[in-house]
């Protein structure tokens, strides 16, 4: 054992994590990298406090780790409901695709902490206000809350006022955008009330399994992205609207594959393509969206490389993108499933931990804990069960983490994207991968492994690209 891990060392750019002491109650950031001798070295910096500041009806005193975990369980809770979701769509069909365009503008995306969400949030204007939403490639249809609201969760802007707006208009049941969102929404009820064309306005209800909802009236209304205006942009006005995922946001915008998306809705403009760059969490950094296909606006430090999206049941399944991924390698170490064979998987800026089926996910584990088998373990964490105690350490050798996708394209996650910090201490240090129930579920690559690089959905091409960039733009 000692021998193949030797080689395996040898063979791998391990991560070298610098645990730098801290006195009191403060806590680990990690902050920047830098290479050294073919490693990579993960500077962790201490803070004063270990819990979040507070946010509109939150206590004050709420730590971290409770945050943390709360949102780890929804985002397993958002995993089952994808599921649930995937096999809804499998009989679904795409429309004709239309020319490509060459224009394209950017839109700063940031991390939600500060609205009490692990997932990203962009910030895009509608009728005569502005709104924060969730930037999520899961999700058909873009919404956001809306007066008069009958029960809404806390948001940090003020709700979406349609009688503000003189461009606003709800769409009617005898219309095609109603008739897009009903093919849509594959699984969910009529947007009209029996089905009643005479009905006013086209209505829309969005559940997720861990409870959490969106219903209210299809609108048109102007957006603004970067400056630049979308005339009749169709969204969900919503109306009754909870869930903890959502944080303090304002909704969700809806880069899915379906009719009624961000992506169909702007294909005259931008040609179907799109691409975003995540930053890390604690950088207080900002990323980028970029909606169409002129890569001088990239900054990435690699060549691009493409793998195909792939299909089920016909070129479209749901609003989700599929790729096959064919390999994975931990410090090099090759990880054998038969399940690579046919290894279909989402890949989601909504979701945030990787999961994966239990065969593949045992696999890696497996390794890594063979490659870590000097650190002592420590208890789980929500949905993470392989946790380590690194407390009063100064150096931690972790191994690299790449995705292999079809084509033999290589995917790198960033050093800060293999490890999730739950403790102020690092006495809970975990690996930020999760299992599925079953192996008949759809492994989904979560934003927590999307950090740090520039990945390219190109719908009409039908593929997506990768490249390593540094995501500060700001």
């Amino acid at each position: 054992m000692a021998r193949r891990r030797a080689c395996v060392a040898a063979a791998a750019a391990l991560i070298m994590l610098l645990l730098l002491a801290g006195g009191g109650g403060g806590g680990v950031h990690c902050l920047r990298s830098r290479t050294e001798s073919g490693s990579t070295i993960l500077e962790l910096r201490h803070h004063i406090s270990s819990s979040f500041s507070p946010g509109p009806n939150r206590p004050s005193k709420t730590s971290r780790g409770e945050v943390d975990g709360g949102v780890l369980s929804s985002d397993a809770a958002r995993v089952s409901s994808l599921q649930r979701r995937i096999e809804s769509y499998r009989s679904s069909s795409e429309g004709e695709e239309e020319e490509a365009s060459k224009l394209a503008l950017q839109v700063p995306i940031t991390s939600g902490a500060n609205l009490r969400t692990l997932n990203y949030v962009a910030t895009v204007g509608l009728g005569a206000a502005e709104a924060t939403v969730v930037v999520d490639t899961a999700s058909e249809l873009t919404w956001v809350q809306c007066q008069p609201c009958e029960s809404c969760h806390d948001q940090q802007d003020p709700l979406f006022d349609p009688s503000s707006s003189p461009s606003y208009a709800a769409v009617p049941c005898n219309s095609s955008s109603c008739d897009a969102l009903r093919v849509a929404m594959a699984a969910g009820t009529s947007p009209c009330a029996d089905d009643n064309e005479q009905q006013p306005a086209c209505s829309y209800a969005l559940s997720y399994r861990d409870g959490s909802y969106s219903r209210g009236v299809l609108a048109r209304d102007k957006l603004r992205l970067a400056g630049q205006d979308i005339e009749g942009f169709v969204f969900g006005c919503g109306t009754s609207n909870q869930g903890a995922p959502f944080g303090g946001t304002s909704g969700l915008m809806g880069l899915g594959r379906s009719h009624v998306s961000l992506v169909s809705q702007t294909m005259d403009q931008f040609g179907g393509v799109f691409s975003y760059c995540l930053p890390m969490r604690e950088s207080g950094s900002s990323g980028s969206l970029v909606l169409g296909d002129d890569s001088s606006a990239y900054r990435n430090s690699t060549p691009i490389v493409y793998t195909a999206m792939v299909s089920d049941s016909g070129p479209l399944q749901g609003p989700f993108y599929f790729l096959n991924l064919t390999g994975i390698t931990v410090g090099g170490q090759e990880v054998e499933s038969p399940w690579f064979s046919a290894g279909r998987v989402i890949i989601d800026s909504g979701t945030i931990i990787t999961t994966l089926v239990p065969s593949v996910y045992n696999a890696v584990r497996a390794e890594f804990l063979s490659q870590l088998a000097e650190y002592p373990q420590a208890p789980a964490f929500s949905i993470l069960d392989t946790c380590f105690n690194l407390t009063g350490l100064k150096e931690v050798q972790v191994p690299s983490l790449k995705f292999v996708f079809e084509g033999s394209v290589e995917v790198e996650v960033d050093s800060k994207g293999v490890l999730y910090f739950v403790s102020s201490d690092a006495s809970q240090v975990c690996l930020a991968l999760a299992s599925l129930k079953s192996e008949y579920d759809t492994s989904i690559i979560g934003n927590y492994q999307q950090k740090n690089l520039r990945v390219i959905f190109d719908t009409l091409g039908s593929q997506i690209g990768f490249a390593q960039e540094t995501c500060d733009y700001i």
